[in-house]
């Protein structure tokens, strides 16, 4: 029968206690979310200044009407893509619809051309998001693998390659595991070995730095920045910064930008605002870090074993996929709203509890999560 290997793959992934579910959330807010009329602590949100429970009222028009090269670049756009090169010092940014569209199209455009692409490698981080996997394999360049912030394994990889164009790829704080890259020597190596580095500052910005700017704020720029909107600044959308050349190259390479209709002048004016709440969140930052550590803290004590994340991402690893999913169930059960993530969003044996915290959570909510956890583990 044709397409019997559909069934025959959803049979293996439910079997393996990989399958995975939508789930319909009724109402959702950083501390609370709502499903089947239940009421759950939410600890598995990335809306880590809690932003996204800010009113926003826009009467910028809904839609862009056309792709960015033809009629749907507006005044809106521009101006947000200026404040963002001033903000965070690059000469030019475009604007997507997604870290994802972002990530995976400006690799694939960078490298589009075969003989550029036969003397190019990309230097990738193991633990890399998979939209910046899947833009390497996309494109022409080689792509090479380095242990996770690894330096003396990424030198060794520098170290032997021949290629002309080499592009080293980390992000700022890694999504599944919550750590740092270790930025300093990321862009020391590339200078070194004559490469660019492009970070994903998807899960820094907003948190990371006395300002809330991410990775910029460590003293490094790397050639290339991707931030999102959708994680600490409570709404949608990314943006790619890089030199004029950079962008000047994504405007006539990047298939994406050129054929996607462009990002709805609304989301922008929506970004733009929240952009300010973001730059003006100290006390949000603060109360955040504040929940970081009281967590740990919390878990230290209760012996419950973490990964060693000072981020608001505190990776539970337990191994098993069966076991993380019935560990999951079982907080459900106890008000806790948790993801289990599974491969191959992460390496196999080493599926986890995804714990994330945000600045509306209050010390009652973490006492309950620690208690939880120490029950169910």
């Amino acid at each position: 029968m044709a397409f019997e290997y559909i069934d025959q793959a959803l049979a293996v992934k439910a079997q393996d206690a990989l399958l995975r579910q939508r789930v319909c959330i009724e109402k959702a807010s950083a501390r609370h979310i709502q499903v089947d009329g239940t009421q759950y602590l939410n600890f598995a949100s990335n809306d880590y200044l809690a932003l996204a429970d800010l009113p926003v009222s826009s009467t910028f028009n809904p839609g862009s009407k056309s792709s960015a090269l033809v009629t749907g670049y507006q005044r809106t756009h521009r101006l947000f893509e200026a404040r963002l090169c001033e903000l965070l010092g690059f000469e030019r940014a475009m604007l997507f619809a997604s870290g994802f569209a972002a990530n995976f199209s400006v690799i694939s455009a960078l490298f589009h051309d075969t003989k550029v692409g036969q003397c190019s490698a990309v230097f990738q981080d193991k633990l890399n998001h998979a939209s910046l996997i899947d833009g390497s394999l996309n494109s022409k360049a080689k792509l090479v693998r380095f242990n996770h912030n690894d330096m003396g394994h990424l030198r060794s990889r520098l170290e032997k390659s021949n290629a002309d164009n080499k592009l080293v790829i980390s992000e700022g704080i890694f999504s599944m595991d919550g750590d740092g890259a270790p930025l300093n020597a990321l862009k020391q190596l590339a200078q070194a070995h004559k490469a660019w580095l492009m970070i994903d500052d998807a899960h820094s910005f907003g948190m990371c730095g006395e300002n809330g700017l991410g990775s910029v704020e460590s003293g490094v720029k790397p050639e290339i920045l991707v931030i999102t909107f959708g994680k600490a600044m409570g709404c949608q959308g990314a943006a790619v910064l890089a030199s004029k050349r950079v962008i000047e190259y994504m405007l006539q390479c990047n298939r994406e930008y050129t054929y996607s209709t462009a990002i709805s002048p609304a989301l922008v004016e929506i970004a733009s605002r929240q952009l300010t709440r973001l730059c003006d969140g100290h006390k949000a930052r603060s109360d955040l870090k504040a929940n970081i550590e009281l967590f740990k803290k919390l878990a230290m004590d209760a012996s419950i074993p973490l990964k060693g994340s000072d981020s608001a991402i505190q990776p539970v690893i337990l191994g098993g996929a069966e076991n993380t999913l019935d560990a999951q169930k079982k907080l459900s059960t106890k008000g806790v709203w948790l993801t289990a993530i599974r491969p191959p969003t992460v390496p196999h044996n080493t599926s986890r509890l995804r714990v994330t915290l945000t600045a509306a959570h209050q010390r009652e909510d973490i006492e309950h999560l620690v208690r939880c956890l120490e029950d169910v583990l």
